[in-house]
């Protein structure tokens, strides 16, 4: 398959995400796969679109420490249900109690994206907002979901790109950004960089 992209410059992506992997791969870009280790943990009281910002940022730079001469490309995502948020689930138990609070419900799935360069001094930053509609299904469905095992490393216990699709109704806004990267302002930004050529 021919590449839409490639990168004029060294691109390390902060993240262990197997997702955001395949679409860097699937644009063309060459990078290397360098997880962040931060605590993420959101603080008392912070809102989720700074959580998920900071975060971001966080891992950026956590990258950038050991690799200054690299553009570094992090995310952040976070499902939210009213001013709830639903982060990756901590067992079985927790990934059905967070599947029941959305069946039937609108939940809103936000993406922080960053790009920094440590040299070069530039870092640049969005956030992206999806909203998605589950259909009103019951426990027992729940439970053989997470039985499936697909839901225990996502935030808000589901994957829109594999099985759990077939939970949701409705959704308005980026797809990309509910698998995790929201590629149009992703290729956008890079683009500002002056990081791909295609």
């Amino acid at each position: 398959m021919a590449a839409i992209f490639s990168n004029t410059e060294k691109i390390i992506l902060a993240s262990g995400s197997p997702r955001r992997r395949t679409y860097l791969k699937e644009m063309g870009l060459s990078f290397r796969a360098i997880p962040a280790s931060i605590e993420e943990k959101c603080a008392l009281g912070e809102d989720p679109k700074h959580y998920i910002r900071r975060l971001a940022q966080e891992k950026a730079l956590c990258v950038a420490a050991k690799y200054p001469d690299c553009w570094i490309v992090s995310a952040d995502t976070v499902v939210c249900l009213g001013n709830k948020l639903l982060e990756k689930p901590l067992d079985k138990e927790d990934a059905v109690r967070t599947l029941m609070s959305l069946s039937g419900q609108e939940h809103i799935v936000r993406t922080a994206l960053c790009i920094y360069h440590s040299e070069k001094s530039v870092l640049k930053m969005c956030t992206v907002s999806t909203r998605v509609i589950f259909w009103d299904y019951t426990e027992d469905i729940a439970k053989s979901y997470v039985a499936s095992g697909e839901p225990m490393d996502k935030a808000g216990s589901y994957g829109i790109q594999g099985r759990g699709a077939f939970l949701v109704r409705e959704i308005n806004g980026s797809y990309s950004n509910v698998v995790g990267l929201p590629l149009c302002e992703f290729i956008e930004m890079l683009g500002q960089c002056k990081l791909i050529t295609n």
